[in-house]
């Protein structure tokens, strides 16, 4: 009588788990999850993640089959060879594609492999123009390249915060760099002379050498090119040294954990620009917003909602063309129109994203109001 009930209860589980889903599908997601900006890594998997657990939950069908999506997370340490490790983990897990990877100093030499896989990857916040540049056909970012942004940030320097002398730092990865470099053009387009132009790399902490060199200069505006982690000690240490001068930033630092670093020393003379228009302004902000928070007891950082359309953007062109392989549904990936969370999702033939915005933040009142 055990045995046969034992029997039973295995025949149920297995019809069970048949009917559930038919077919199973992976996708990657690759970010840094540990160290210095990992609470940025996370906001990204998260992203994607909320997406995956939207499209199981309304039943997504493929091919007249039930599809369960699962999402791989991988940490790629935001260190470039790391992240062809990850990237080369993946494609021999037969994903089907790719949200990531966060940094463009990762993301670009990770691209090769999935490009040589023929397994479309879509950036949320990789925004280097080099990206898209390489040629590759199932390259894509759901977020506006540096050429945009640092064209703002550099007009916005020099015209609107009045700029004549202008400061300009980077960390030296493809992100920070590229940021710094595109801002460095639009400065001096506008007018203003660039009196110093300095680097750090994305691990120090310490920048009092470079910024006493700067303090000589007499800046009317200092610009970072970097992340979060580094940005906010130094709006400290700008203070500690008592410069005057204005601070603004790229996207890597508009986030809380920058205010939250950066401590007392923060104040309205404290800039950053964002690719994209606020999350309260976004069509699908103000839900995504709540839903994130109550799903992962965390507010969003800055990328997660651009994570999330990116896994969209795959999911629906699966949908539309009827299949999950990569080969398959490339072709309606690139023709995607679809409205998400950050806009319309829509392409251009390089694989950027065609509405992309900019928008510049000012800190008040403990946080980044949009200007």
């Amino acid at each position: 009588m055990k045995k046969t009930l034992v029997a039973i209860a295995i025949m149920g589980m297995g019809i069970g788990a048949a009917s559930a889903a038919d077919m199973v599908v992976k996708l990657g997601s690759v970010a840094p999850l540990t160290g210095s900006i990992s609470h940025l890594g996370k906001d990204n998997e998260n992203g994607a993640r909320l997406a995956v657990e939207d499209a199981n939950a309304k039943g997504i069908m493929i091919g007249g089959k039930k599809v369960k999506f699962e999402l791989m997370g991988e940490d790629d340490q935001a260190d470039p060879r790391t992240g062809t490790t990850v990237a080369q983990r993946l494609v021999d897990a037969d994903v089907k594609g790719i949200v990531g990877h966060l940094n463009s100093g990762t993301t670009i030499p990770a691209s090769r492999i999935y490009d040589q896989a023929g397994i479309p990857m879509i950036s949320p916040s990789a925004t280097n123009p080099k990206l898209t540049q390489q040629g590759y056909k199932a390259v894509f970012r759901t977020i506006a390249n540096d050429v945009q942004q640092g064209s703002v940030v550099g007009n916005f320097a020099a015209k609107t915060l009045g700029g004549k002398k202008i400061a300009i730092i980077d960390d030296r990865t493809a992100y920070g760099q590229g940021l710094a470099d595109e801002t460095e053009k639009a400065a001096k387009a506008a007018g203003a002379q660039v009196v110093a132009r300095e680097f750090t790399t994305d691990k120090a902490t310490d920048f009092m050498a470079i910024l006493t060199k700067i303090k000589a200069a007499n800046p009317d505006v200092i610009m970072f090119g970097g992340m979060d982690a580094q940005a906010g000690p130094m709006v400290k240490q700008i203070k500690q040294l008592g410069i005057t001068a204005k601070y603004i930033t790229g996207d890597g630092g508009c986030s809380p954990e920058m205010i939250k670093l950066a401590g007392d020393a923060i104040s309205s003379s404290v800039y950053c620009t964002m690719a994209g228009i606020p999350l309260d302004k976004m069509p699908g902000g103000k839900d995504f917003r709540d839903r994130f928070k109550k799903r992962f007891g965390a507010d969003v950082q800055i990328y997660s909602p651009y994570a999330y359309d990116a896994a969209m953007a795959i999911i629906h062109a699966m949908e539309k063309s009827g299949s999950a392989e990569p080969s398959k549904y490339l072709a309606a990936l690139k023709s995607e129109s679809f409205p998400g969370v950050t806009g319309n999702i829509a392409f251009d033939e390089k694989g950027d994203i065609k509405e992309g915005a900019i928008t510049v933040y000012q800190f008040k009142d403990g946080a980044w109001v949009a200007m």
